[in-house]
């Protein structure tokens, strides 16, 4: 059996199509893993992501510092540290960081593993 091991302090973040900055903590095409992904997500005081879906992916959101408006298809609600969300595919979604210090709103686990071509912006 293979361990699938990552350390924190050597990811290099990246900027998403939907405009957050993730640090991809496991993903099959460069840790090992088979079925999912997870990242940390940043929105900055201020700013948003863009409004999209996943044709493919479900994604767990869970919220661990800052505040922020949560839009779930037509719906919006505000979310904060120990929240999570559950976003089905195809449902339209995006984070609006609402407070004054960076919204790290997520660890995003996907099933699938994330994949730019499975992300639509609307």
């Amino acid at each position: 059996m293979t361990i699938c091991f990552t350390r924190y302090t050597g990811i290099e973040p990246y900027i998403t199509r939907d405009g957050s900055e993730i640090r991809e903590l496991m993903h099959p095409a460069v840790h090992g893993n088979k079925h999912q992904s997870l990242a940390e997500a940043t929105v900055l005081p201020g700013q948003a992501t863009a409004l999209h879906r996943h044709d493919q992916t479900e994604e767990l959101y869970h919220v661990t510092a800052g505040h922020g408006l949560m839009r779930f298809g037509a719906e919006e609600f505000p979310i904060a540290p120990g929240d999570t969300i559950c976003i089905p595919p195809g449902t339209p979604h995006a984070v609006r960081n609402t407070g004054n210090k960076p919204l790290h709103i997520i660890l995003c686990c996907c099933a699938p593993a994330y994949n730019h071509d499975d992300t639509e912006l609307i």
